[in-house]
């Protein structure tokens, strides 16, 4: 049978039709690439709260275009090296956290980049942060594994401050960097618990029977108002033991299990958020659990040791007993049915993987760097919670970075 005249034209035309999707594809593509990572900016980072009207699956895994920030692999990557600064170029590190200097023999802990799996996440970019945040206060709020957070953030951030433009200031609970030229500070307060305890001396905070006031937050946010951008968390000392001696109001003490005296405290925080931030003005981020590797058992069968001596990260899926899938989702939960936009930086399970970034033997125990005979014993003495710097909290802030980064061009 011929084919009509309007199959012959439609024949006709069909060259030109596939030449113009083609192009348009291609199009899409150069597009794309020249910016890998901002197509996924605009839904990845929206702020999660009972007003969007997310499912709880959703606010876990939020995924666009194929892509999360928070689902990817460690890779070595000769055109990205690391780490973005060094041990002797930050004069800010503790001694905490100074594995290298502290005797540690390998550095490829230092070079592993975070790389999402159809994404990138943007460089780092030290006075662009500056700019973005001038005139403004940024605090990092919780406990150790924040401060490590905040000395990295200080690292990444003071290359960018004219050597006379920035110091350092101490203000028990809190540490303060301040970047002159730019109006700008990094801060951080301690607070474990976010609500009053018993722990909340900024430096004799070694407590073993701890206690807490789960209604009680005044004592701490007081010194939180006004903060233009605040980073919070709040984990490993609930993780003590599984009661806590707690109080309510004017009840005397009582023992809590820590999930329910965790979620009393998390409502104590929710509570002042909602009533005293100002969404317009501030901004508030949550940092979901940092992992331990306290048993290696847990990543190679049949080992009796900890973190000391790994040198490359946990391929595949892994979650260690130390991560508590309770605790996360009381923090989610929590910020599900707040009345502000709260931001969970969801980093527990790219941490999971980097059994090799602690500190290990390679640190201080009370104020004292270990002894020959404390690092021969390293299932007794390794620091498996603590991570080394530079190293995987930079990653933490270069996620910070990526949203602080797309809110303040929105």
């Amino acid at each position: 049978m011929k084919p009509s005249a309007i199959d012959r034209h439609l024949l006709t035309l069909f060259p030109f039709i596939l030449a113009s999707l083609i192009v348009i594809g291609v199009t899409r593509i150069a597009i794309e690439t020249s910016c890998s990572w901002c197509h996924v900016l605009y839904r990845l980072f929206l702020p999660i709260s009972s007003s969007t009207g997310e499912t709880f699956e959703e606010f876990t895994n939020v995924s666009v275009h194929g892509c999360n920030l928070f689902e990817g692999n460690w890779v070595l990557d000769k055109n990205n090296p690391r780490p973005l600064y060094t041990e002797d170029s930050c004069p800010y590190l503790t001694r905490q956290v100074t594995c290298r200097r502290n005797g540690r023999p390998d550095s490829l802990y230092q070079k592993w980049r975070w790389k999402p799996n159809s994404c990138e996440l943007p460089r780092f970019d030290a006075v662009k942060l500056l700019t973005i945040l001038r005139n403004k206060r940024l605090m990092f709020i919780g406990d150790s594994i924040q401060r490590t957070q905040w000395e990295s953030m200080v690292c990444l951030i003071q290359s960018g401050v004219a050597d006379n433009k920035k110091f350092l200031h101490k203000d028990p609970p809190r540490k303060i960097f301040v970047a002159e030229e730019f109006n700008a500070s990094i801060e951080f307060y301690w607070a474990p618990f976010l609500v009053e305890s018993n722990a909340d001396h900024a430096t004799k905070h070694r407590v073993q029977k701890r206690m807490v006031r789960l209604d009680s937050i005044a004592k701490h946010s007081h010194n939180w108002e006004g903060v233009d951008v605040m980073v919070f968390d709040s984990y490993i000392w609930w993780m003590n033991k599984p009661l806590i001696n707690a109080t309510i109001g004017s009840v005397g003490i009582h023992e809590y299990d820590v999930p329910t005296a965790y979620r009393l405290a998390l409502r104590a925080w929710a509570q002042w958020i909602d009533s005293t931030m100002n969404p317009h003005k501030q901004k508030a981020f949550f940092m979901s659990l940092s992992p331990t590797h306290l048993w290696s058992s847990e990543w190679r069968y049949g080992s009796k040791g900890n973190c000391f001596n790994e040198s490359y990260p946990i391929q595949g899926p892994f979650w260690g007993a130390g991560s508590s899938h309770e605790m996360m989702d009381i923090v989610k939960e929590t910020i599900l049915n707040m009345q502000v936009n709260v931001t969970l930086l969801n980093i527990t399970q790219l941490s999971e993987f980097r059994k090799d970034g602690h500190t290990s033997i390679y640190t201080e125990r009370r104020g004292k760097l270990l002894t020959s005979k404390q690092k021969s014993e390293p299932v007794l003495y390794g620091d498996c919670i603590h991570w080394c710097l530079p190293g995987v909290p930079d990653t933490w802030n270069e996620l910070l970075y990526a949203y602080l980064l797309y809110r303040n061009l929105s």
